[in-house]
């Protein structure tokens, strides 16, 4: 279907934004009372339910993971333009602040509607991103043991 193709291809060019750190662009893809959750018990996890909650959330996970690059592996795209289910498999890379090599997978389910994105549910090693994260703590960096932001 090729509507299933265009879709792949957005979902792959919004993965590009994020490792290009343009959350703004990314975010204009989305509906104001989108949901994202993130898993895990750390400064990066819980669960947004507006717009600006994920912008804040982006803008922590820029300054968090500097260098984080995503590299989409395999979308899988079902259902019409009013409810769409994007499946997004991808590689994650960073090096973390010991100089360690950073790595993680996973798969972020998206639902859309007529190609604004309502819900991100990404899912991953969250045991990786709390080691990165508790590195960066006991480096200093406050950031990485605050609050989970959420709405």
């Amino acid at each position: 279907m090729v509507y299933h193709t265009i879709v792949k291809h957005l979902v792959t060019q919004n993965f590009e934004l994020v490792n290009q750190k343009n959350y703004d662009a990314l975010l204009k893809s989305c509906t104001p009372t989108i949901c994202h959750r993130f898993g895990g018990a750390h400064s990066l996890g819980g669960e947004r339910n507006d717009i600006d909650s994920v912008r804040l959330w982006f803008e922590r996970l820029g300054r968090l993971l500097p260098g984080l690059t995503l590299k989409v592996t395999d979308v899988w795209v079902k259902g019409w333009p009013w409810d769409t289910v994007a499946i997004v498999r991808w590689d994650a890379s960073d090096v973390c602040i010991d100089g360690s090599p950073y790595r993680n997978h996973g798969v972020h389910v998206l639902r859309m509607s007529w190609g604004w994105i309502i819900e991100i549910d990404a899912n991953e090693d969250s045991q990786a991103v709390a080691h990165n994260l508790a590195l960066q703590a006991k480096h200093g960096i406050e950031e990485a043991s605050a609050p989970q932001i959420v709405s």
